[in-house]
């Protein structure tokens, strides 16, 4: 039986295979026309000049294969990032081609959009741990620094203007926006690539791997680094575990602080030693033992520590100092002063808002339990409500606004601590009172970014401070200095010898018999000024005139003199508390957690 084949004829008007589903059909024909004339220009530019065409897209896949190899190997300090870094093998390289070979088209897409974001989150975490190592010579933390990028606006704001923070914290996120939409789009374009031209790109991912292998199992290294590179992996990980300790951190530390070994002492058993002292307990802002260890610094530091000492002496004060080992590097200096307060290692934010929500008793805390001591703080780098003053057990607590200064700022420090100190003895110190003094003072001018400084003045010329007026003017910016590792490095050793000075000189003027300093820094200064493998160590000086008040840390072997020496003792900065209630006479009655 024959058979035929029926030729399709045009269907007449009306007809149903004429009607509105056979317009539908052609719906998307005509949809991919349009799309095509969009295109046009671009096809026929690219027939017109095939060879640059060509180069283009050879430019472009290459520009693409360097950006995401770079955000692989990108290291996380700036002492790393040089050619070097970028020599090696990437695993994470070979994995996610094979991944893209394997892949559907659909698929395929979705993993290339997936990884650059990957990229990204990477890139900027790369950056962030840049960042922090830099300042405060430690890597980002997920678990627990987002609270200090409102605190380092906030800086930029008080030393460089609100309009460049803001443009800062703009610039931030469009950086971000821009990094992301660079690496999606070339993620994609090695993916579409690989695609294309799977059999050569699945040969040159078996090679790869195998020179991966092959370079793993030999060790083999290049520029003082193995060839055969799994960076971007172990960031992650490590960011990750990082933060899984935070987590598990916090809830440990949530019971730590609730047990005190002075907390149930009876007020009469604290503090026996120093009934009838002015205790004065002063925290030097970044005051480190690189400001009299280093080169750069050392110099002009120990000839005022050395100065300071035999002016003091001559006023018939002696001194003892030693070094502790601060909970925080390069700022947070609030972690250094609770930890020493509190006798708990506090160095992170988390356990900040821990430990002050709680009732775990602080060295100041304990001449007011007592009720022989009347207590101050005078801390001029406060200008906003702070509630922590109850958990210091302050009577009393004189900020920014409450000392009379109507001179102006040297970059974020509200005013110079010879004011300030002024300004305490004029409203506090020096004023007749029934009970002695227990003061808590936070100086602030050897803030960075140390310019402009301020410079000693005459101390009945002090006034309301406009006398420093033209000193401030005279100074230097503090975006020359920022971006001068060297004039950082000279004005922060000038900020230590302002602040030393005027904290000795006022003890000098206004120290009596009866008069008690301590004095101490919070943390070593930022790392590109005390140095990569600087430690946390702080120097920490006590110093007064009865012989009795020293006699009770002899045990401590304390250099003499304000510069401890290179092998005084060396204590974490928690242990400071109970070794000084201790050495003054206080009973440990422990409370439990």
């Amino acid at each position: 039986m024959p058979v035929f084949t029926r030729l399709r004829q045009p269907s007449p008007p009306g007809s149903p295979e004429a009607g509105p589903g056979r317009r539908q059909e052609e719906r998307p024909a005509e949809g991919a026309a349009a799309s095509g004339s969009r295109f046009a220009p671009l096809r026929a530019w690219r027939a017109r000049h095939p060879r640059a065409a060509r180069a283009l897209h050879l430019a472009t896949t290459a520009l693409a294969a360097v950006l995401v190899l770079g955000a692989l190997l990108l290291p996380n300090t700036l002492p790393a990032l040089g050619p070097g870094s970028f020599t090696r093998v990437p695993a994470e390289a070979v994995i996610g081609a094979v991944v893209v070979l394997v892949l559907p088209r659909r698929p395929r897409l979705a993993a290339a959009v997936l990884c650059g974001l990957g990229l990204t989150v990477l890139t900027a975490v790369n950056l962030l741990d840049m960042g922090f190592n830099e300042y405060l010579g430690r890597g980002f933390n997920a678990a627990l620094d987002w609270d200090l990028l409102p605190d380092a606006q906030s800086y930029v704001a008080d030393t460089l203007g609100g309009t460049v923070a803001t443009a800062a914290a703009v610039g931030a996120v469009l950086l971000v926006l821009l990094l992301a939409a660079v690496l999606v789009a070339a993620s994609v374009r090695l993916a579409q690539t690989l695609a294309r031209h799977r059999v050569r790109a699945t040969q040159g991912a078996l090679a790869a791997g195998t020179v991966w292998v092959t370079c793993s199992a030999l060790g083999l290294t290049l520029f003082g680094g193995p060839i055969a590179s799994e960076r971007a992996a172990g960031a992650l990980r490590a960011h990750a575990q990082r933060t899984v300790d935070s987590l598990r951190d916090e809830a440990a530390f949530v019971q730590q602080a609730k047990a005190d070994r002075f907390g149930n002492t009876p007020p009469g058993q604290l503090l026996p030693g120093l009934r009838g002292k002015d205790v004065i307990f002063t925290f030097i802002e970044s005051y480190g033992r690189s400001a009299v260890e280093d080169p750069v610094m050392a110099p002009g530091v120990g000839r005022t520590l050395d100065t300071s000492t035999a002016a003091l002496e001559k006023a018939g004060f002696r001194a003892r100092s030693g070094w502790l080992t601060s909970a925080t590097f390069g700022g947070s200096s609030w972690l250094g002063h609770s930890t020493t307060m509190s006798g708990l290692w506090i160095d992170n934010q988390r356990r900040y808002r821990t430990v002050t929500a709680g009732e775990h008793l602080t060295l100041t805390k304990a001449f007011q339990r007592t009720g022989a001591w009347d207590t101050v703080g005078v801390m001029p780098g406060v200008q906003k409500g702070w509630p922590e003053e109850e958990w210091y057990g302050l009577d009393r607590l004189y900020d920014a606004f409450d000392l009379g200064y109507r001179g102006p700022k040297f970059s974020w420090s509200t005013m110079p601590d010879q004011y300030a100190l002024e300004a305490f003895q004029r409203r506090v110190h020096g004023k007749k009172r029934d009970k002695p003094l227990m003061s808590f003072v936070i100086l602030t001018s050897s803030h960075q970014p140390w310019a402009p400084l301020p410079r000693m003045v005459g101390w009945d010329e002090l006034g309301d401070g406009s006398v420093f007026d033209a000193i401030q003017k005279a100074g230097h910016k503090a975006s020359d200095v920022l971006t001068d590792t060297t004039r950082s490095r000279e004005e922060y050793g000038k900020s230590i010898q302002y602040s030393v000075t005027s904290l000795t000189q006022w003890l000098e003027r206004y120290g009596t018999d009866d008069t008690v300093l301590v004095f101490l820094g919070d943390h070593q200064p930022i790392a590109r000024v005390s140095g990569d493998r600087a430690s946390r160590d702080v120097p920490v000086s006590l110093v007064a005139r009865d012989p009795k008040v020293l006699e009770k840390i002899d045990g401590w072997n304390w250099t003499e003199g304000l510069k401890p020496a290179a092998d005084a003792p060396v204590w974490r900065m928690d242990s400071f508390r109970d070794r000084f209630l201790t050495a003054y006479g206080s009973t440990p009655h422990p409370s439990k957690g």
